[in-house]
């Protein structure tokens, strides 16, 4: 039985912010700040910059890892 979205998002990254940096998605993602700066440079992952900085919504990152279905 799949998970709701509301399941998955009180259940996964939950100390996470709404809205995390690249360091902080690569934690979640488990992968290196190369690896992670090379998604979002990619479009893998939707995102948006303030200046130079990255922000990426909670949501995005779950609908990368394509869980709780459509999010």
């Amino acid at each position: 039985m799949p998970l709701s979205q509301k399941d998955v998002y009180t259940m996964m990254f939950r100390e996470y912010p709404d809205v995390v940096t690249v360091s902080q998605m690569s934690e979640m993602l488990g992968i290196s700040e190369k690896s992670a700066y090379r998604l979002l440079k990619e479009n893998c992952i939707e995102h948006f910059r303030i200046g130079r900085t990255y922000k990426i919504p909670k949501l995005h990152i779950f609908s990368y890892l394509r869980v709780g279905g459509r999010i």
